[in-house]
């Protein structure tokens, strides 16, 4: 080595190691390339130098530069294959032109030809940035004028793509573990909150809250609004239905979004193979993460917990209302000390029960229609049960009109369909009687064409002794009088005059509307009427016609009461 070449040996060992140290300070990686294009255009004295590396898109673009270069030619980008770059990083190698823009040996680029022209960019040398194998950028020298590149030069500029290839990679990782780094705090905060809310809920419960309470506690965690459908809501949320089937299929969460900007995520609430409601979660589209659905659905474990134990609580204080109910109506009247003992351990007064309510509904089984009664009973310190088949409750009922629609009310809301209640007051705790003409004047309302409706027996009193056991003699003696020759001749020849004339009286008088009425021909119609009047007597449509219709009429009701 001669003594002139020295001193540019030394420089170059010294910008190599303070590219070297630049490196250890694992600083932004933009920082640490700008620092390593620095050094370099320093010693090789181009007119300007600049790195370009291969984005995602597959085509180069600067990174760092240095010397006098326009903004228009860094912000230009060249596919990874054509230019000195594209041989650079197919051969991974280094490569240089005398003028680049008559050079043959390099695959030209229209526009970035253009640039060059633009830029009197001339010489130019570049060396590959080489990761684990593959090229993943160049750096680049370049001279406005003609010129060679020397051996000294092109390995010095190596030198440098090197240790830029050793930054990037080293600059990545350290991005990449403080990107997992970041991700796993994130995680952890999103665990840590979960945990909070969980034990939050559970806090809620030990507390003695309810499952309403559970649900409002989760919307304030979460944000936006939790809805809890109890296993009775679910198929009258037609816009649900969907969502919750799958939710109940899969055991995971369900999530839609709708056209008015919110997400809806449904989970079920199950226990074993028993529904017991679900949970629906409304918020702003796109919040909430999949931290926050796997919180949803832990919270539905919570509220299985909760709602099986309110179940068993209420079933058996259904069955204990039941029961006792059952034993009033049986030892009716009276108290016995041991029934007296046990309401008042409910909270009830048995001897202001004085109201009998007896419910139906066409699309409700009498047992479930009990359990509604129970809430009620509940709150008007009464008691419910399914007597005889009949949902039936015994309340205090100063005013037995307004209580009865109250009730019925209740539950026409409650089942979002016709019912039918029917109260009586039973004087002198005589519950068994109340009862029975309760269930007879609903048969009878049913019988006059009433599906919904809540009244009193005292609203049908016309119809009294149709349901009143105690005026049976009475209606017998009547029914004999209008009507007792028919039946008779019905008894003994198997014929049905009584309902032959029961639907021509229905039907007005009206011969031809009776027969396709009773799937008759007209004639024979005529002859069961002829037949009729042989019984009753030839004149039997003129005299007495008003007593005949009653008694067909009430023969009708007391079978459908009965």
């Amino acid at each position: 080595m001669t003594s002139a070449a020295e001193p540019r040996r030394q420089r170059e060992l010294a910008s190599l190691y303070a590219t070297v140290k630049s490196l250890t300070a694992l600083g932004e990686l933009d920082e640490v390339l700008q620092s390593i294009v620095h050094h370099a255009h320093d010693l090789i004295g181009t007119d300007f130098t600049y790195l370009s590396l291969v984005g995602a898109d597959g085509r180069l673009s600067a990174r760092a530069s240095e010397g006098t270069i326009s903004a228009e030619f860094l912000a230009a980008t060249i596919p990874a294959t054509v230019g000195l770059g594209g041989k650079v990083l197919a051969s991974k190698s280094p490569h240089w032109v005398r003028d680049y823009a008559t050079s043959t040996l390099i695959e030209h680029d229209p526009n970035f030809d253009r640039l060059v022209g633009t830029e009197e960019l001339i010489a130019l040398l570049g060396v590959p940035l080489v990761i684990r194998g593959e090229a993943v950028g160049a750096l680049f020298a370049a001279d406005r004028s003609e010129r060679s590149f020397q051996a000294e030069e092109i390995a010095l500029l190596n030198a440098f793509a090197d240790h830029a290839a050793v930054a990037l990679d080293n600059a990545r990782l350290y991005e990449e573990s403080r990107t997992a780094l970041r991700e796993l705090r994130v995680a952890y905060r999103k665990i840590e909150r979960a945990q909070a809310i969980h034990e939050a809920l559970t806090g809620v419960v030990l507390d003695g809250g309810t499952p309403r309470d559970v649900a409002q506690h989760l919307a304030d965690q979460l944000g936006g609004s939790i809805t809890l459908l109890d296993r009775t809501d679910s198929p009258l949320r037609t816009d649900l239905a969907g969502a919750v089937g799958d939710a109940r299929r899969t055991g995971r969460c369900t999530t839609s979004s709708g056209t008015d900007g919110t997400d809806r995520s449904v989970a079920a609430v199950q226990a074993g193979d028993s529904y017991l409601g679900a949970l629906v979660w409304s918020r702003p589209s796109g919040t909430g993460d999949d931290t926050d659905l796997r919180t949803l659905e832990r919270a539905t474990h919570i509220l299985g917990l909760l709602i099986l134990k309110e179940q068993a609580v209420a079933e058996a204080g259904e069955r204990l209302s039941g029961e006792l109910l059952t034993e009033l109506m049986v030892g009716s009247p009276g108290i016995g000390p041991a029934q007296r003992v046990r309401a008042r351990a409910r909270n009830i007064d048995v001897d202001r029960l004085d109201l009998v309510l007896v419910a139906d509904s066409p699309a409700v089984p009498p047992g479930d229609l009990a359990r509604h009664l129970h809430d009620v009973a509940r709150e008007r310190a009464g008691l419910a049960g399914e007597h005889l088949g009949r949902a039936t409750m015994i309340l205090p009922g100063a005013d037995a009109e307004a209580t009865v629609a109250a009730v019925h009310k209740r539950l026409r809301r409650t089942l979002g369909g016709p019912v039918i209640v029917v109260g009586e007051r039973a004087d002198g705790h005589d519950w068994s009687r109340a009862f029975s003409l309760a269930g007879r004047c609903g048969a009878v309302m049913r019988a006059l064409g009433h599906t919904d409706g809540g009244a009193t027996t005292r609203q049908h009193a016309l119809y009294a002794m149709v349901f009143d056991p105690e005026r049976a003699g009475e209606l017998d003696r009547f029914l004999t009088g209008s009507i007792g020759a028919l039946l008779e001749y019905d008894r003994r020849r198997g014929t049905d005059l009584v309902g032959t004339l029961s639907a021509y009286y229905v039907h007005r008088t009206n011969v031809a509307a009776t027969a396709r009425a009773l799937h008759l021909h007209v004639n024979t119609l005529l002859k069961r009427l002829d037949r009729a009047g042989t019984v009753l007597g030839s004149d039997w449509r003129h005299e007495n016609d008003l007593e005949l219709q009653l008694g067909l009429r009430l023969h009708q009701l007391r079978a459908v009461a009965s």
